[in-house]
């Protein structure tokens, strides 16, 4: 099992609009790189992200499911991460003072060889890949409290 946990300057209604937001996932999750299909009605329970991970030309199909959702305070998700196998990945969000919200990515393989490595070792891999992720989905969260966009920051 992987957790970090960040905080972010923006309420955690900000921060769930873009984890509701399924065209958003290749923007903040590190490793997917781009989103083929997002099912009607993401994220309730059983809906898809339908997405490609890794590099061109060797990227792999794979999906992400909702197993449960909680808005604006839990997103749970089982992903695939082929060849090595899944996980299931649960975003925490809880308020830590006046719009700062506290998220944690708890990350546990379930299937496949990356789940018989000690956990030290999935730490190792995990940890650094997940801080990033949350920096990635906090400066969409923010960028979407400040109502501009990143065509406004190319101007």
């Amino acid at each position: 099992m992987a957790e970090v946990s960040a905080l972010f300057p923006t309420s955690r209604e900000r921060v769930f609009e873009v984890l509701a937001d399924g065209w958003t996932y290749a923007s903040w999750v590190v490793g997917a790189a781009h989103i083929r299909r997002v099912d009607e009605g993401w994220p309730q329970v059983g809906t898809k992200i339908h997405h490609s991970v890794g590099p061109w030309p060797m990227n792999v199909q794979d999906v992400t499911v909702v197993r449960a959702v909680d808005p604006p305070h839990t997103l749970e998700l089982h992903a695939r991460l082929w060849p090595f196998g899944a996980a299931r990945i649960r975003l925490e969000l809880e308020d830590a003072g006046p719009d700062v919200t506290r998220v944690r990515m708890i990350e546990h393989a379930e299937r496949g060889p990356i789940r018989l490595l000690p956990h030290a070792a999935q730490a190792l891999l995990l940890v650094p890949r997940n801080r990033e992720s949350l920096r990635r989905l906090a400066d969409l969260a923010v960028r979407q409290r400040s109502g501009t966009s990143e065509t406004d920051h190319q101007r």
